[in-house]
C-alpha cells in the first residue's frame, strides 16, 4: 500500500504477498465498487491463486475511487488493484476501548 500524494492522499493499493511463493493471482470479483465506503478488513476482492480462491481485505477505511485490475485479469506482486480515499476522521484508524461500566454500591440495611 502506498500514498499518492498527486491523487490527494489516495492509497493505492497493491497486491499483497499472498505467501507460500505465490507472484500472481487471477481477480475472480470484486466485493466493492466504485463509490463504496468501507471499512477496515471489509472484504475487497476474491483471487484465485494456483493453490486457492483467497479473499483480500481492505487495509484501510475509506471510500473506493477506482479499481484498477478487471475480473479475469491476473495480477502480479506489487500491482495496484485499487485506489482508496482514506477517511479523514482519525476515530476511524484508533482503536476504541470497551465503555467501562458504572460502579454501583448497593446498601442493604441490616436486619
Amino acid at each position: 500500500m502506498t500514498k499518492d500524494s498527486s491523487l490527494n492522499d489516495t492509497y493505492q493499493f497493491k497486491l499483497p504477498d499472498l505467501g507460500e511463493g505465490i507472484h500472481e493471482a487471477e481477480i475472480v470479483n470484486w466485493l466493492v465498487n466504485v463509490g463504496d465506503t468501507i471499512g477496515v478488513n471489509q472484504p475487497l476482492l476474491e483471487v484465485q491463486t494456483d493453490k486457492a480462491l483467497v479473499e483480500i481485505p481492505a487495509p484501510v477505511a475509506g471510500t473506493i475511487k477506482d479499481i484498477r485490475i478487471k475480473p479475469g485479469s491476473m495480477a502480479h506482486l506489487g500491482d495496484t488493484l485499487v485506489s482508496i480515499q482514506p477517511q479523514n476522521d482519525a476515530a476511524h484508524h484508533r482503536p476504541t476501548l470497551p465503555a467501562t461500566p458504572p460502579i454501583s454500591a448497593t446498601v442493604t440495611a441490616g436486619l
